[in-house]
């Protein structure tokens, strides 16, 4: 089965939000063994809606809808739907009653354009909305499905789980993926080695994808069932972590700082982070993870010279010798950090983001890394390049990585 993902709203074309929609659809479908081909985007315009469309129905065998299931006039996805099949428009009672129980709730009257929401096209499956007011509609045309379904995620995402457990799953098999993390390796020198299995390989298959210095493996398997999909993928993971080794922090799709708490709750340990060029970068990826607060001690972004002597009692001596930016400055900034939070770990950062501050001796891109716990401090030297956000992203990363890499002794 191929098919194509629709999404209407003149919002989306002028880029006042963002379509999510579609990635969260594209994922689910791949999920079920579902092929999708195209991505379109239409404003809230008849004629081009109809063309759009028309277009889909031409070329795939699913098309999904979202958005234009509202009240106002402009929101038209049924009517053209139900335009371009032949069907008229029936009230769907259930929905009607849902809608009034809602404006009931919340001691509002219902305003007479709501019940517009209520309806369907004839005779098609109706997808219940509870999270919403609008249903969603199965209509089935011609050896051809279209699938309606409301525009705001909160809705659009259990109706679609909805009606691909409910009449997808069981005809189609499965796709399952695996996406293995990795970091350290670019992502030339990663396929290389492992170029012989990106060869090799019809089903599974592996992709690469490179995002702000991680490199993302994704290995998928095409089969009847998720237990026979793994029995694809497992071999094929194995052999891809014994060649990547150390480089691969995860094989279950996690972000590096859920990898870095993971760790530090398995370990027993605590950190603390002493942050100047990432101005607290570092600690906010930490604090998003549900439960850091069980690991994470402690934060200070010490930018200044001051800030460095005063909070983490950096010799003044070691800033004018060897400067801010330097080995010896992330050391005692790691050490400092450390001893007053009474942590276990003590991680620092200091560095040139630019776009200005470098000099020859030190470019901008030039960071240092420092890492004190109950063995002693080390520190390390990077020379990223890019603008003052890339590098900054980068050091985040680089220092989760020694996080990780300490704790697992990588």
């Amino acid at each position: 089965m191929n098919a194509e993902i629709i999404a209407v709203g003149t919002e989306l074309l002028i880029g006042q939000i963002a379509n999510t929609n579609a990635q969260y659809i594209s994922q689910r479908l791949a999920e079920v063994g579902v092929n999708v081909y195209y991505h379109s985007v239409v404003g809230d315009n008849r004629n081009r809606m109809i063309e759009t469309i028309k277009l889909a129905l031409l070329r795939s065998d699913l098309i999904v809808i979202t958005g234009g299931l509202g009240p106002t006039q402009d929101d038209i996805t049924k009517e053209v739907a139900a335009e371009i099949i032949g069907l008229p428009l029936v009230l769907h009672k259930e929905s009607e009653e849902r809608i009034k129980e809602f404006f009931k709730k919340i001691n509002r009257p219902m305003v007479e354009s709501n019940k517009k929401q209520a309806l369907i096209p004839d005779g098609t499956i109706v997808i219940p909305n509870n999270n919403g007011m609008a249903p969603g509609s199965i209509i089935n045309f011609n050896s051809k499905t279209i699938v309606l379904l409301p525009g705001p995620p909160k809705e659009m995402k259990p109706m679609c789980d909805y009606f691909i457990s409910n009449d997808l799953i069981d005809s189609n098999g499965v796709i399952k993926s695996k996406y293995i993390k990795i970091f350290g390796l670019g992502e030339a020198t990663l396929e290389k080695k492992i170029l012989d299995l990106i060869k090799d390989q019809s089903n599974p298959t592996i992709a690469t994808y490179c995002n702000d210095g991680e490199v993302t493996l994704r290995v998928t398997a095409r089969a009847r069932n998720i237990e026979e999909a793994r029995r694809l993928l497992n071999p094929l993971i194995s052999e891809i972590t014994v060649r990547l080794g150390e480089f691969i922090y995860s094989i279950n799709d996690e972000k590096l700082e859920e990898v870095v708490v993971k760790i530090l709750k398995d370990r027993g340990k605590t950190i603390a982070l002493a942050e100047s060029c990432t101005g607290g970068m570092i600690s906010a990826r930490i604090t998003d993870i549900p439960g850091a607060s069980k690991v994470f001690q402690q934060g200070a972004v010490t930018y200044s010279n001051k800030s460095k002597v005063n909070s983490l009692g950096v010799e003044e001596d070691a800033l004018i010798k060897f400067g801010a930016v330097s080995h010896e400055v992330a050391r005692q900034m790691a050490e400092g950090i450390r001893r007053v939070s009474g942590s276990d770990l003590g991680l620092s950062v200091t560095g040139i983001a630019g776009p200005g501050g470098g000099t020859e001796s030190k470019p901008v891109g030039l960071v240092y890394i420092g890492l004190a716990d109950e063995k002693g401090v080390n520190s390390w030297e990077y020379k990223f390049t890019g603008n003052r956000d890339s590098v900054r992203q980068i050091t985040v990363l680089s220092a989760l990585d020694r996080i990780r890499r300490s704790l697992t002794d990588k």
